[in-house]
C-alpha cells in the first residue's frame, strides 16, 4: 500500500494531494534555490491535507522521505498570523522543513484555522493551538511513524505555539524555536504597532497575552525535553532580551535548554541559514532520532 493511501485511511485526513514538483512552481525563486528544489523533490514526497480539527477544516501539509519505515516525525509551526507568514507550495521545497524530511523525518505543518482557505479562525495561540495538537492525533495513526519520536519545530508566532504545546503535553522528545515570541506583554515596547494587532487577533487584554507568554508559564515545561533556542541579535521583529530571560526562567526551573544567540542575526537568521539550521537538525538528531540521554543538570564537575 502507497503511502498516500495509508494516509487517506486516517479519518482526520478530510482530503489528501501530492504536490508534484515542476519547474513552474519554483520560477520566482533564484537559480540556486531552484536546484536546492529539484534535489529535493527526488528525495522526498509532499502532500498537502485538508484535516478535521475543532469540528472544522484547516489546511495542511505532510513532506516525508520517500522510503524507510518507523521514521521519527516532526510538528513544525510557522510564523505570522492569518495570511502573513502563510505556507507556499514552493516553500516546501526549499525551506527547512524539508531539509528534515530528507534528513530522515516526516514533518506536518498547519497553516493555522481560517488562513489559506481553511475554516475557523486564527486566534494567534488561542483555540488554534488544538489544529497544533490534532497533527500529533494524525501522527499516530500514520503506521510509517515511530510515535515514540517526536519533536516541534517553530519560528517566530510558530516558536510561542511550540513553548504553548510544551505547557500542555509531555510527548514530545525535543523543541527547537527560533526567533520565539515569549513575552507578549512587553512586545508592545519593541514594536508599538503590535498594540492594534494584538487586539484584533485575541482581544489584547493581559490576561490573554500572558496565556501565550512563556516567560509565565515557563514553569509548566516537562523537565524530559530539552529544548534548543535560537535568536540573532539583531531581530527588530521579535525582542532578543525576551529569549534571553526566558533562559534565565529555564535555568531556575532545571529544564534543559541551549540558547543559540547569533550575533547580528536577524528575524529570519538569513546571515545564518546554514549554521543555524544545521543547529536546529543536530539538536532533533540526538534528542528525536537517536534518543540521547538528557544531560546531567545538578551543579558537578571539579
Amino acid at each position: 500500500m502507497s503511502n498516500i493511501q495509508l494516509l487517506s485511511k486516517i479519518a482526520l485526513i478530510l482530503n489528501i494531494e501530492e504536490l508534484v514538483f515542476s519547474e513552474d512552481l519554483v520560477k520566482d525563486l533564484d537559480k540556486e534555490w531552484q536546484e536546492i528544489a529539484r534535489e529535493n523533490s527526488k528525495a522526498v514526497f509532499v502532500y498537502k491535507i485538508i484535516y478535521k480539527s475543532q469540528g472544522h477544516k484547516v489546511i495542511g501539509y505532510i513532506i516525508e522521505p520517500r522510503e524507510r519505515e518507523s521514521l521519527p516525525a516532526l510538528i513544525c509551526n510557522r510564523g505570522g498570523s492569518r495570511e502573513f507568514g502563510r505556507i507556499e507550495n514552493n516553500h516546501l521545497f526549499v525551506r527547512l522543513i524539508n531539509r528534515f524530511a530528507r534528513n530522515g523525518y516526516i514533518c506536518i505543518t498547519t497553516q493555522y484555522s481560517g488562513n489559506a482557505g481553511g475554516e475557523g479562525v486564527d486566534e494567534m495561540g488561542g483555540s488554534d493551538v488544538e489544529d497544533v495538537l490534532t497533527l500529533y492525533k494524525i501522527l499516530k495513526q500514520y503506521k510509517r511513524v515511530d510515535i515514540k519520536r517526536v519533536g516541534m519545530y517553530g519560528a517566530s508566532r510558530g516558536g510561542m505555539m511550540a513553548y504553548i504545546v510544551l505547557s500542555r503535553v509531555k510527548w514530545l522528545k525535543a523543541v527547537v524555536v527560533h526567533a520565539a515570541s515569549a513575552n507578549l506583554v512587553n512586545k508592545e515596547k519593541f514594536r508599538p504597532e503590535m498594540f492594534e494587532h494584538y487586539k484584533e487577533m485575541f482581544g489584547g487584554s493581559l490576561k490573554e497575552k500572558k496565556k501565550r507568554s512563556a516567560l509565565y508559564f515557563a514553569d509548566k515545561f516537562p523537565k524530559r525535553t530539552p529544548i534548543l533556542m535560537m535568536h540573532g541579535t539583531s531581530d527588530w521583529r521579535v525582542n532578543p532580551i525576551d529569549s534571553l530571560k526566558l533562559a534565565e526562567k529555564l535555568q531556575e526551573y532545571k529544564v534543559p535548554y541551549r540558547l543559540i544567540m547569533f550575533e547580528g542575526g536577524d528575524h529570519g537568521l538569513s546571515e545564518y541559514k546554514k549554521e543555524s539550521g544545521g543547529d536546529a537538525l543536530n539538536w532533533f538528531d540526538r534528542y528525536v532520532k537517536n534518543t540521547e540521554k538528557l544531560p546531567n543538570l545538578k551543579p558537578h564537575g571539579d
